[in-house]
């Protein structure tokens, strides 16, 4: 009888245990990052800086006793986040549409299935990819580089831009000009060296290299009018695995853009410290009326720019297969995210707004309403940027600030045509018979501008000095 009723207690323990190590899972969460990729900043650099993850990860039902397993790992190509991907080691992976769209291809290659989760940061006009010259080259306009040589990461988003603007200007791309593949880090040392006559980059060397002193952008991705983002990819099976996982995730980078819109300069300076990359250069793309809009939802822009990238890789002959983007592209998660973070992602999906200025003017307490001609001046050792209505207070609130001994970190302005920021020192300028004052990426919009409308085209020294003689 006694043996009889050992049976039952032994069953008893041993489904305990197994009980206990079912409950007692470890799961891995592993996400590779471009930390200076810094418009993919929410979904990486600041959710792991902040520990945001930890905070949305499910901790109750089937996840009530699991241990969780945070890896984040540093990437600079969204090409080598899919190798470890393809690898298993990687689970999440953050990058633009081209590389992202080759995450798809490699997958499918491997027997496996990759979705695209979210969009991180984009612009539907193409803004965040641009073209430089050393800052020594007298070409002014992509139209002058017949002939020449410019480099690009080859398969790369910006990639996908210049042959988009090879083929607007009309020219064949194996003919006319020179192509040649370098990363972006070879690329700083030979616009240095003038041993290329230009390069085409994605965010942010366009404009951390000019940044930097040694190029000047000459052609911006709004140019081109084709819609470029990064986003955040997932394995399939994972995240069919793990759905809760996938929109805890996407509910830390929810959070994440809320911070950075709420504090851009801190978070700027974050991104800075973690990078290398000047907090001049990420208040460029974060701040309000950034030259990218941060934005998670699924644009139609941002769908037709996965299609984009599919068939231009085709034409590079990168890959010989596409993707069905019904499946690929995948809407799923986002929406629980914003749900569980009680927004709503149809209102959003509708607004196209650049990230918005509530401010007044810091010369005259005005507040700003029109943002066609903003100007902002980040001061050494103020924590916030001062914005003001119009480049002339700007100007002339920059020599009052020299002349009381400040250091002037930064002067941004707005491109009257397009609307993206711009570094000011950098820019072109219409200064209007009645004073008003206009900035422009390119001399050409400049001289097309004042030719319409009147005013004389400066550089940037030359505006300084205009407005000031005109006190």
């Amino acid at each position: 009888m006694r043996g009889k009723l050992l049976i039952p207690a032994i069953l008893l323990t041993l489904s305990s245990h197994v009980t206990q190590a079912i409950s007692a899972e470890t799961i891995r969460v592993a996400i590779g990052t471009q930390d200076t990729t810094i418009n993919t900043a929410t979904g990486g650099l600041i959710i792991r800086e902040e520990k945001l993850l930890e905070k949305y990860l499910p901790k109750d039902g089937k996840y009530k006793d699991v241990t969780y397993d945070i890896q984040w790992r540093n990437f600079t190509t969204g090409a080598a986040i899919t190798n470890d991907q393809i690898a298993g080691k990687v689970d999440f992976g953050v990058m633009a549409d081209f590389p992202g769209s080759l995450n798809g291809v490699a997958h499918e290659k491997a027997g496996r299935s990759s979705i695209f989760i979210s969009v991180l940061q984009g612009s539907v006009k193409g803004s965040g990819n641009g073209i430089v010259v050393p800052s020594s080259s007298s070409v002014q306009s992509l139209a002058e580089l017949k002939g020449k040589t410019i480099s690009v990461p080859f398969a790369s988003t910006s990639h996908g831009l210049l042959l988009r603007a090879i083929k607007a200007q009309g020219w064949n791309p194996d003919t006319d000009v020179k192509i040649i593949a370098q990363t972006p880090e070879v690329a700083g040392s030979a616009l240095q060296s003038n041993q290329v006559d230009a390069h085409a980059d994605f965010v942010p060397f366009a404009e951390l290299f000019p940044w930097r002193g040694f190029a000047r952008k000459i052609y911006d991705g709004s140019q081109a009018n084709g819609p470029t983002f990064h986003g955040a990819l997932v394995d399939k099976a994972y995240a069919e695995k793990y759905p809760e996982i996938v929109t805890a995730y996407l509910q830390a980078a929810l959070e994440a853009n809320r911070l950075i819109a709420e504090q851009p300069e801190k978070y700027s300076e974050l991104i800075a410290k973690v990078t290398g990359v000047e907090a001049e250069v990420n208040y460029l793309f974060h701040g309000p009326l950034g030259l990218q809009t941060r934005d998670l939802t699924w644009k139609p822009e941002y769908r037709q720019a996965v299609a984009t990238a599919i068939e231009t890789l085709k034409l590079l002959k990168k890959t010989d297969q596409g993707l069905n983007l019904d499946t690929f592209v995948n809407d799923t998660y986002i929406k629980a995210a914003f749900k569980a973070s009680g927004l709503d992602y149809d209102a959003q999906l509708k607004n196209y707004e650049q990230l918005p200025l509530n401010a007044k003017d810091a010369a005259t307490g005005e507040e700003i309403k029109d943002s066609k001609r903003v100007a902002q001046i980040w001061v050494k050792d103020e924590p916030l940027v001062r914005h003001y209505a119009h480049a002339e207070n700007a100007l002339k609130a920059l020599k009052t600030l020299e002349t009381e001994g400040k250091a002037i970190r930064v002067l941004y302005a707005q491109d009257r045509n397009t609307g993206i920021k711009l570094l000011g020192a950098q820019a072109w300028f219409v200064r209007s018979d009645a004073g008003e004052v206009s900035a422009f990426l390119l001399k050409e919009q400049a001289e097309a501008w004042a030719k319409a409308n009147g005013g004389k085209v400066l550089d940037y020294a030359g505006v300084r000095a205009a407005v000031l003689a005109s006190n």
